[in-house]
């Protein structure tokens, strides 16, 4: 029987992200790992493929260990083969959002000394863009289709570049083809020397938002990725059993609850990821849950409302579903009740911050209390505090402090904004506001007091404004997150404009689509003479979001 964790926690248990691949491949070698499209990888061919990446990443590439490497890719079979490709090697991963702007690419690549990146095709036009204001000197290309059969490959590859145009012209001179790299590195039969990143040595880093400017680099070490993986698992084996599982992956890997489920929790476990590059493609999600048998589905309230809203989904069996999760963003409990309804399977809610991990707190299965995020995972101490820092009685509202061995190592290059959110003595404020009961429960109350949270991402309203202020007719502006039934929260966009300005929400909107992606765009434009503030020139969005609610209520 293969070895795994018990009910209690042990940090000093293993010191790698790489100890998890060893564990899978020792125990679960021909299990199926991760499925995409119509290929299989088992454990042992996710092991034999990022050996064949780490090769060329040591011996090829101009890559030394500690160097960055962004991981710019959607739900494919590469994401993993590269992760555990590049810390074989000893570097660190950043993890990029592929819908990023160039403008977005061009912060987060600078910010983190980004010196190589594998990229898929359709999103190269915008490196080629922002390739001279970074130190990237290592590319790697990858296709859609590029680790399936060879007529599949072929056909998806041509499709997307012909039929579908999903994959703009672009020259990136030096490149080298993902199959390319992988041939490389599996022609030269070398070991790989010992990769030096353990314990404490950042694994990752995951750009998140604070309530101003830009995103900030989360340095997440092998530490406290393996003792968010234990709590994790911990909490979970009321309904997740070893060597399995079959377990859906709708949420992008690039966010930091999917990388650490379907990275490190379920490759530990020998369970079986099912990835879905395109969650918004509801057809082939539905395909999946129809057709896969499968056991354990992960979402937000934005999918799991999607779904609940097609017909199909009642026709499906779900018999096989026994584990169901939400995080990112709070779920309504319309659509949980709805769920549990027409699947059989409840949704068990947790919360988390990249900051942590991040898994903060889950609702137990034995213990399910809707409302609530649970109860905190195993060794993490919280408290709710007042704005002295003070711990408050049971039941209060304050500010939720966070201590554990999950808690991030601290911002990328970032002293001081890493001294605001960290205590000397360990603590994480989160900057989000909720009661905590008698029993321990969790309830969040508010975010981020000027965060907007929409469909599970991190929005900045500082980096909204800043773009949109550089509008040579805007004179100030003032973004806001308001209620969104589909969503969690849209972006509302007070705008100041220029005497003598003719510009109108279309021109504007169409100016917010050239440097925002998608998910940041104003959902409304509202054009007004002034911005209420306070008396230092603060802008009041406590204000602009009371007078929206307002104007909605009328």
């Amino acid at each position: 029987m293969a070895e795994t964790l018990s009910g209690e926690f042990d940090p000093t248990r293993y010191h790698s992200l790489l100890d998890v691949l060893e564990h899978a491949v020792s125990n679960y070698a021909d299990h199926p790992a991760y499925t995409c499209f119509s290929r299989t990888l088992t454990y042992r061919d996710l092991d034999r493929l990022s050996d064949s990446f780490a090769r060329y990443l040591v011996e090829t590439s101009t890559l030394e260990p500690g160097d960055r490497i962004a991981i710019q890719l959607p739900n494919l079979l590469q994401f993993p083969v590269a992760v555990y490709g590049a810390l074989k090697a000893g570097l660190i991963v950043v993890n990029t959002n592929p819908l990023y702007t160039a403008r977005e690419m061009r912060h987060q690549f600078a910010d983190a000394g980004v010196k190589g990146i594998i990229i898929l095709a359709n999103f190269c036009d915008k490196l080629e863009e922002v390739l001279a204001d970074t130190q990237i000197r290592q590319i790697v290309v990858t296709e859609l289709g590029d680790l399936q059969p060879a007529w599949q490959r072929l056909v998806i590859n041509l499709g997307a570049k012909y039929l579908k145009k999903l994959v703009p012209s672009y020259r990136l001179d030096g490149a080298i083809s993902f199959r390319a790299a992988l041939a490389a590195g599996g022609k030269s039969g070398a070991s790989i020397p010992e990769a030096p990143g353990r314990d404490h040595d950042a694994a990752l880093i995951l750009y998140t938002g604070g309530t101003t400017g830009y995103a900030k680099g989360v340095m997440l070490s092998h530490a406290n990725l393996l003792a968010n993986m234990m709590q994790f698992r911990i909490r979970g084996m009321e309904v997740m059993n070893d060597g399995v599982e079959n377990i859906a992956a709708p949420l992008p890997m690039y966010h930091s609850y999917a990388f650490l489920l379907h990275c490190v929790v379920m490759p530990y476990a020998g369970n079986h990821n099912r990835l879905i590059p395109n969650p918004r493609d509801l057809d082939s999600v539905l395909k999946i849950l129809s057709n896969e048998r499968i056991s354990g589905f992960v979402g937000i309230n934005t999918l799991f409302l999607a779904l609940l809203q097609r017909p199909e989904l009642r026709q499906i069996d779900f018999s096989s579903l026994n584990f169901c999760g939400a995080g990112g963003m709070p779920l309504s409990q319309r659509v949980m009740r709805e769920w549990e309804e027409v699947t059989g399977c409840p949704v068990y809610e947790g919360y988390g911050l990249t900051e942590c991990s991040p898994v903060v707190s889950v609702n137990a299965p034995s213990h399910n209390r809707p409302g609530t995020v649970g109860l905190p995972v195993a060794a993490t101490e919280v408290k709710a505090v007042d704005e002295e820092g003070r711990s408050l009685a049971t039941g209060e509202i304050g500010e939720l402090w966070i201590r554990g061995p999950q808690v991030m190592q601290g911002y990328w290059q970032k002293e001081q904004d890493t001294q605001a959110v960290l205590t000397a003595d360990g603590w994480f404020k989160s900057g989000d506001f909720v009661q905590i009961d008698a029993e321990g429960y969790i309830r969040i109350i508010d975010r981020k007091k000027d965060m907007i949270l929409v469909s599970g991402f991190n929005v900045i309203p500082g980096e909204i404004e800043e773009y949109v202020n550089s509008h040579p007719e805007v004179l100030e502006s003032a973004a806001i997150g308001v209620p969104d039934e589909q969503s969690g929260e849209a972006v509302v966009l007070y705008v100041v404009t220029r005497p003598g300005s003719q510009l109108n929400e279309k021109v504007l909107k169409d100016f917010c689509r050239q440097g925002l992606t998608p998910y940041k765009l104003p959902r409304r434009i509202c054009f007004t003479d002034e911005l209420p503030k306070s008396n230092i020139g603060k802008v009041l969005r406590r204000e602009l979001r009371d007078n929206h609610s307002r104007e909605a209520q009328q």
